[in-house]
């Protein structure tokens, strides 16, 4: 699906929606100079479009007591179908916070988050070191995490 077409309104309205999707139609459109009702519009425009994909409440991790994992992997063979068979084997887990095909010395970095050391060993085993096709993998556990964002830009920076 291609990108839809933003104007600059568009721009800081998904900018204020990453920052707190909450605020309600008319505060959005109070900082952007928009009526509540064009305000709505252009959201259901990003859903729609696919812009927007979900809507969700973002933890604090250490407030929730989780423990995060930045995991490094390099498949053995090559071929689209056993990256597939790696990826779908490492998304079958609940504890798989994000996952990223990467250029250079791995394959991919997982993000894992799991409740503690112990459910982390127990968590890794199990998606990484029983992956299929899988060559080595490397963990860093995260100690403290200093910025965590899911904020994405929407045009390059000036």
């Amino acid at each position: 699906m291609p990108r839809p077409e933003l104007d600059d309104l568009d721009h800081t309205l998904l900018g204020l929606l990453q920052r707190d999707s909450t605020r309600t139609l008319a505060a959005l459109g109070e900082r952007v100079g928009l009526s509540p009702s064009a305000v709505q519009r252009r959201i259901e425009r990003f859903r729609e479009t696919g812009l927007v994909d979900r809507t969700v409440a973002v933890l604090d991790a250490r407030r929730a007591g989780a423990l995060l994992a930045v995991c490094l992997a390099t498949l053995d063979r090559e071929s689209r179908a056993e990256h597939e068979r790696f990826r779908a084997h490492v998304l079958a887990s609940s504890h798989v916070q994000q996952l990223y095909n990467v250029t250079g010395d791995w394959d991919y970095v997982v993000v894992l988050a799991t409740t503690g050391v112990d459910e982390h060993r127990a968590v890794a085993d199990a998606v990484l070191k029983d992956a299929p096709n899988l060559r080595r993998y490397s963990t860093m556990l995260v100690l403290d995490p200093v910025r965590a964002t899911l904020d994405l830009p929407t045009r390059p920076a000036p």
